[in-house]
Parts: C-alpha cells; structure tokens; sequence
C-alpha cells in the first residue's frame, strides 16, 4: 500500500476537511443537518478519492472522479454562501479559494497521469526509416 500523506494534495484536502468540521459547526441548525452535512460529506469524499488514486495503478478514472466530487463541493461551497451559511465572507473565500487550488492540483496529477500512460511512439516513423536507409 503506498503512502498518501506525504501528497500536497492530501495534506491541502485533509486541512479543508478539517476547516468544514469546524466551521459547519458554526452553522445554523437547519443548514448545519442539510448542506453542512453535504460539504463535510464531500469533502471526506474527496480524501478517500486522492488515498484510491494514489493507490492505483491507473490514476486517471479516479483523478477524474475526483475531479467530479471537487466541481461538486465547488458548488456546495457557493450554494452555503449565497445561502448564507457561512458566519462571514471570509469563510466563504478561504473555502472556495482552497477548493480551487485542490482543482488545480488535481489537474496537473491527472495530466502527468495521462503522459505516462501514453505508450511511446514506435522508433521506425513512416517515412524517417526510409530516409535513413537512402
């Protein structure tokens, strides 16, 4: 089993995981039981979904599913704000913000993922061998 702590990506979303905890708790009763329970639920999500990739083999279906529950917790985070969930703006900002970063980082791992699952292209090229053989 290889070890996924040492990630930036799972270091950035284990302390967001953690930020939500938090702050969900500051939520009013009836957002806390219905969205706040779909951020922190996506957000956990999101980790189990950077430990299964880091694990595989082939990294690119699980990057892209994570791809899908990170544009899902994007949404969830605006839909709290314009619901006012949040206590203040600032939250709101520092949550959106690290989800757009973990977007980031999961785009350059899943292209690096792609890169090195392209076969190399063949030596012999049509038309380079023949030039060689002249």
């Amino acid at each position: 089993m290889a070890q996924y702590e040492h990630l930036p990506i799972y270091k950035k979303a284990y302390e967001l995981a953690l930020y939500f905890e938090n702050i969900v708790r500051n939520f009013s009763r009836y957002h806390k039981y219905t969205i706040g329970a779909e951020l922190r639920e996506k957000s956990r999500e999101a980790l189990q979904l950077i430990r299964r990739a880091n694990n595989a083999a082939d990294k690119v279906p699980w990057l892209e599913q994570l791809r899908e529950r990170l544009e899902d917790l994007k949404l969830t985070v605006r839909l709290c704000k314009d619901l006012k969930a949040f206590p203040n703006f600032n939250s709101f900002q520092y949550s959106i913000n690290e989800v757009v970063n973990l977007c980031r980082q999961n785009e350059g791992w899943l292209k690096t993922s792609r890169k090195r699952e392209r076969p190399e292209s063949p030596p012999g090229l049509p038309g380079q061998g023949e030039r060689a053989n002249r």
